[in-house]
């Protein structure tokens, strides 16, 4: 089974639509503030900071965007605290990705919907990895998945989303695709983000990684972890053409966690037609660019509607994988 991201069908749509909209020019914050839904050290963590950090190197915020870590129920708790109390902040954004349309198509954030706040914009798109520590016996995706269907209880798989997130969803496509019949068998850790699941791998609690190819890099780098897998539909480019893909290795899982951010639903026009004008902007520059292509990062390029519509079309398309590998019915 394939499962493509909406991003392979969308975006081509969608790509170079001007962001620049009426009045964006007319609203600066005065308090710049970005929440990462999880612990340091994950994808959404570098999302706000990486950003953060550019929007300010670039000119395009002449403060410094503080980076509020606030973890729980993968992404719920800082939806919640946005929805709830946070509803007309015109200085606030937060990071998302396809974990976050995860869990809002699986109806895991209590009595909220995607509708409830506004989204903003993408900044690229993140293949999946599978990855094990670097002294594991295991080199491929076919040796770890054979492990898992002679015995479910033998491999344990870390990851930085909840249960049925799309760090757990990434790991059953591709244990549904090698022909493991009861995905459910396979045995998850949920974490609190991406690098909290990689230490546990380190530590030895778990014998698996499941993440983002921007998780995994540091760790690759410093030695501690090798990528069996990542799942996109050929070799990544640069110092990533090294890792193999799913695919070659006869295993038909491709899955990209797209990354943007959203802001709250009573945000003002003009506050989020600015903020929607500084993030096109810098996605266009040259020094977002030599960003993603040092993390691994593919294209994406949706703002305002645009960006809203694809996110509507990815919670739709994440809640048809979820029915099919019975994650909900």
């Amino acid at each position: 089974m394939t499962i493509t991201t909406p991003r392979l069908t969308l975006a081509a749509a969608f790509l170079g639509l001007s962001a620049l909209t009426a009045g964006a020019q007319g609203f600066t914050p005065e308090n710049p503030e970005c929440i990462a839904p999880a612990n340091p050290g994950g994808g959404w963590d570098f999302t706000c900071r990486q950003v953060g950090k550019e929007l300010q190197d670039l000119g395009l915020l002449d403060k410094t965007v503080q980076v509020v870590n606030l973890a729980g129920g993968g992404g719920g708790v800082a939806y919640a605290e946005v929805v709830n109390k946070r509803n007309d902040d015109n200085d606030l954004i937060v990071a998302a990705s396809s974990a976050t349309a995860t869990r809002l198509a699986q109806g895991a954030y209590p009595g909220n919907t995607m509708d409830q706040v506004r989204w903003l914009a993408s900044v690229g798109a993140d293949y999946g990895v599978i990855a094990v520590a670097a002294d594991s016996e295991i080199e491929t995706l076919p040796q770890m998945l054979d492990i898992m269907k002679n015995d479910p209880t033998a491999i344990s798989v870390a990851g930085g989303s909840a249960v049925g997130g799309w760090d757990h969803l990434k790991v059953l496509i591709a244990a549904n695709a090698y022909g493991i019949e009861d995905v459910r068998t396979v045995k998850y850790i949920a974490f609190d983000g991406g690098g909290e699941a990689v230490t546990q791998l380190l530590a030895g609690s778990v014998q698996a990684f499941t993440g983002d190819i921007s998780e995994a890099k540091g760790f690759v780098d410093s030695g501690d972890i090798k990528v069996i897998a990542v799942l996109a539909p050929e070799r990544l480019d640069g110092e990533f053409s090294k890792f193999p893909t799913a695919k070659e290795q006869g295993v038909d899982a491709v899955g990209a966690n797209w990354r943007g951010f959203y802001a709250p639903g009573g945000m003002s026009d003009e506050a989020y037609d600015a903020w929607v004008d500084k993030i096109a902007t810098l996605y266009a520059s040259d020094e977002w660019k030599a960003t993603m292509a040092a993390n691994g990062m593919a294209p994406l390029d949706l703002q305002g509607a645009e960006f809203q519509a694809f996110v509507a079309a990815s919670v739709q398309q994440i809640q048809d994988i979820s029915k099919e590998i019975g994650i909900i019915k």
